[in-house]
């Protein structure tokens, strides 16, 4: 027996009203997906309104994907850089000071490709505080990046990343500690 998609459902899957999903896809192609408003503040107030747990100096850039808002946890200076994916059909918690560079894809979603229905799986993503998620990078559902972890440009997280932890690769691994130098005045 191989995959049959004709068997798919996922009726148990319930991320909000149709309502609610509907007025957020406009919202979000007017404000956020569209490259030609930058208003960091608008996009702020838009969240909260829609659900979303917001810190303060939160920086959007254009081009910006947010599935549901309403499953999205900011904290303090958040960076979004163009074109971040995030497709939170779970639960997504960024700590403070966290940098999402561009075009990188946090994605909560996937499917059992052992189960011939190809089941949808939702597991949430944890960025704790100092993490950064390089270019074009991945960050997989039930990942946690502990703080000041960084993933690299074009990796792929799978699982947990240690604290203060560079990684590279598909999947990644961590190839060397993170190690601040003091800035001089």
């Amino acid at each position: 027996m191989g995959t049959n998609l004709a068997d798919f459902d996922n009726e148990w899957y319930k991320p909000g009203s149709f309502t609610r999903r509907f007025c957020w896809y406009i919202t979000s192609i007017i404000f956020f997906k569209n490259a030609l408003f930058p208003f960091y503040r608008f996009k702020l107030f838009l969240l909260r309104l829609f659900g979303a747990k917001v810190g303060k100096n939160i920086i959007i850039k254009p081009g910006v994907n947010i599935k549901y808002p309403w499953f999205l946890e900011l904290g303090n200076h958040v960076w979004i850089g163009e074109n971040v994916w995030i497709d939170n059909l779970g639960k997504v918690r960024i700590g403070n000071n966290v940098c999402l560079s561009q075009g990188c894809f946090l994605l909560t979603g996937n499917h059992d490709y052992n189960d011939h229905a190809f089941k949808l799986i939702v597991n949430g993503i944890d960025l704790e505080d100092g993490v950064w998620i390089g270019a074009r990078a991945t960050v997989c559902g039930g990942s946690i990046c502990r703080d000041h972890s960084v993933l690299s440009v074009g990796s792929v997280a799978v699982g947990e990343l240690e604290s203060m932890g560079i990684y590279t690769g598909n999947p990644a691994i961590k190839i060397k500690d993170r190690n601040f130098r003091k800035t001089e005045e």
